[in-house]
């Protein structure tokens, strides 16, 4: 059996890949909780527009008085 020198254990090769698994997780947390924000508010701005053109999303106002002084 010959030598395969690309089977051997490589301890820096771990470090660097463990390193870098760790800082595209954080990165892939951040994107993740930036795209679900902005899922949210469009599908809130959606349910307002849809709510105002219904007619549900505005209340009544009432005239203000003015103060004779």
């Amino acid at each position: 059996m010959s030598y395969n020198p690309w089977g051997k254990r490589n301890p820096f090769l771990s470090m660097w890949l463990s390193g870098a698994n760790a800082l595209l997780g954080k990165t892939r947390s951040q994107v993740t909780a930036s795209a679900r924000r902005q899922t949210k508010a469009a599908m809130d701005e959606a349910t307002r527009h849809s709510l105002a053109f219904w007619g549900f999303g505005t209340r009544p106002t009432s005239k203000k008085r003015r103060r004779r002084g």
